[in-house]
């Protein structure tokens, strides 16, 4: 993924946009989502403004630069990843069935962009890296299913959640490289799921 362009003082001392601005601003956000899910990061800005329903003037105006609008998307992504833990977490549910909504939530998410999941792998434990903080947010959402998952006595013995992120993220990649469907990577994912959840039988 691409070096994000704007900072967290920036981002904090943003003024609230205007209704109609807010509304070309987030259409922007869902279409580049799109776009760069179907062609990488390296997408089209006049077919993401033309997605939008909004001239190439109006894209501009919000995201001056690629790196712009692409700090907007992994913002959006981020603040998705996490309210995706949350609700595995608050879910209430077997810890089969988390894991199988958390993992497969998880692919999805390091696929979002073409090419991304094997770029948040290689980061994942590599501070140098200008997306190693992105790689962290995503570690701790998944940190969070884990160690509930844990404090639960649902998984085995030694189970951490940073060799889950890189068995997942392996999966993702070949999913991502492959061009498969989510749900051809929902067997895989029950390898992963069968690996780490404790034998009821020794429970």
């Amino acid at each position: 993924m691409p070096v994000t362009s704007t900072t967290d003082a920036v981002d904090a001392a943003a003024k609230p946009l205007r209704a109609d601005a807010q509304r070309n601003y987030d259409k922007l956000v869902a279409a580049a989502r799109e776009v760069f899910a179907e062609r990488g990061a390296e997408g089209s800005l006049d077919e993401i403004a033309k997605r939008a329903g909004v001239g190439p003037g109006t894209l501009y105006r919000h995201f001056p630069t690629r790196d712009d609008l692409i700090d907007a998307l992994m913002r959006d992504w981020t603040e998705r990843v996490a309210a995706d833990s949350i609700s595995a977490v608050e879910a209430e549910v077997p810890a089969r069935e988390t894991l199988e909504r958390w993992l497969a939530d998880l692919v999805k998410h390091m696929t979002l962009h073409r090419g991304a999941a094997a770029k948040l792998s290689a980061a994942m434990d590599d501070p140098s890296s200008p997306i190693y903080r992105k790689c962290q947010m995503l570690g701790d959402a998944n940190d969070r299913v884990i160690t509930h998952l844990v404090d639960a006595g649902a998984l085995r013995d030694g189970v951490e959640s940073h060799q889950v992120m890189r068995l997942v993220s392996g999966v993702a990649t070949v999913v991502d490289q492959a061009g498969l469907e989510l749900d051809q990577a929902l067997p895989m994912l029950d390898i992963v799921i069968d690996g780490i959840l404790r034998d009821p039988a020794t429970a």
